[in-house]
């Protein structure tokens, strides 16, 4: 996928922005790239559809990812609005490359884009990498073990702002850093539970969405991370808002997430 594909020499950006934003685009393929228009990552069917299918490409080019599931749970197409169960090989690859993609868009960049916001009470991207890094810590495994030790108490609340003081004084670099360690960690403690389909269907207790399941749990982390990754992107457009003139008109980027 070249820079002239993703338009981005329409757009007169600087070039090494677009040089970034190219590699971003290219690392998450076409689960990403069409779907800033969208205000969900799963607004429809159709979208979980044209989701599904470039992640379970991606098995082909991983071999190496550990076979949780059985033939016949691995032979389901990952099709959660029918209530099916993902297969994990499907979601690491992508959890496995969100580390990557932030940095190659974010890492060494002027202040600009890393500080930018869409508006009052929104997040700049650097506040998403601090969220990022606080859902590594206190969400996504420490649920899945509650889940798995079959305790019937809620989930501990998540604090969807704690990296408004567990990030200061830090750098985009040093939370970039960070996040890729955690992550890391996490994938190996979910490759270490050799879950089967049957722990997939465990449930817990979510403090305000009431029983949730791990399948869907581990499924949520990933399309929290594609949520935040367009989110950062889409604020980062917004740095240009002004400045395209009349190709605004083509920018649906630029018109999400509006009113």
């Amino acid at each position: 996928m070249s820079e002239e594909t993703l338009g981005f020499r329409s757009l007169e950006m600087p070039k090494v922005i677009a040089l970034r934003l190219s590699r971003v685009f290219v690392s998450l393929g076409p689960f990403l790239a069409e779907r800033f228009h969208h205000n969900s990552f799963i607004s429809s069917a159709k979208t979980v559809a044209a989701v599904a299918a470039p992640l379970k490409a991606s098995r082909q080019r991983f071999p190496g990812s550990p076979p949780f599931l059985s033939q016949a749970s691995r032979s389901r197409t990952m099709t959660c609005m029918n209530n099916e169960l993902p297969m994990l090989d499907d979601l690491i690859a992508v959890l496995d490359r969100t580390p990557a993609t932030l940095t190659a868009l974010l890492d060494g960049l002027p202040e600009i884009w890393v500080t930018a916001r869409e508006g009052d009470g929104t997040w700049s991207p650097f506040d998403v990498v601090g969220h990022l890094i606080h859902g590594e810590r206190t969400d996504w495994i420490p649920r899945a073990r509650h889940i798995l030790d079959g305790d019937p108490r809620p989930f501990e609340a998540f604090d969807r702002e704690a990296q408004f003081s567990e990030s200061r004084d830090k750098s985009i670099g040093e939370l970039l850093e960070t996040f890729g360690v955690l992550r890391r960690e996490n994938l190996e403690t979910i490759r270490g539970f050799s879950l089967t389909s049957e722990d997939l269907e465990r449930r817990g207790l979510h403090p305000e969405l009431g029983e949730v399941t791990l399948g869907q749990l581990l499924a949520t982390w990933v399309v929290h991370d594609l949520d935040h990754v367009g989110q950062v992107a889409r604020t980062m457009a917004k740095v240009n808002a002004g400045t395209v003139g009349p190709w605004a008109a083509y920018l649906s980027i630029l018109r999400d997430r509006q009113g």
